[in-house]
């Protein structure tokens, strides 16, 4: 089966079919395989189209192919923080933040979950916050996933 064939019956096992009423699914599937066509027309191979995925995956998710460096090319100021803090943000990963005494960060680099239960059951919560934080260091590899820690919120 080729990749195409393969795209198309996936698609449709999601709904996302060629006669669906829902426009959003119909451009949406129009892109897709577009971009399937154009990946297949390239003629690759196994190893060819592994590499070109993993490359091409990172650089439609704004993730650097290399590790940041810290440099000040990197850094677009985003303003005073208030009390005079300059911040700044990475222009290579967006996540990542730096305030003026030169403190990195990954805003993305922890998720936190826990339990809810509700009318319809039991499942996960995720959520970040201000604790999401991790610290950075340079040069520094952009992670990829996140931390997933678990948290119960004390309910006051």
């Amino acid at each position: 089966m080729s990749s195409l064939k393969y795209a198309e019956s996936e698609l449709d096992r999601i709904g996302m079919t060629d006669n669906s009423t829902d426009e959003m699914n119909l451009a949406m599937r129009k892109h897709i395989l577009h971009m399937i066509k154009e990946f297949a027309d390239e003629g690759h191979s196994g190893f060819s189209a592994s590499y070109a995925i993993s490359i091409l995956t990172k650089l439609l998710e704004f993730k650097p192919l290399t590790p940041l460096t810290g440099e000040d090319d990197e850094w677009t100021d985003v303003g005073d923080r208030g009390g005079g803090n300059i911040h700044y943000q990475n222009k290579r990963y967006s996540a990542v933040f730096k305030e003026g005494n030169g403190e990195a960060y990954n805003i993305d680099g922890k998720v936190f979950w826990e339990w809810y239960e509700g009318k319809d059951g039991k499942f996960k919560s995720y959520y970040t916050c201000r604790d999401s934080r991790v610290p950075v260091t340079f040069p520094y590899t952009v992670p990829d996933k996140p931390i997933y820690e678990y948290r119960v919120l004390n309910n006051v």
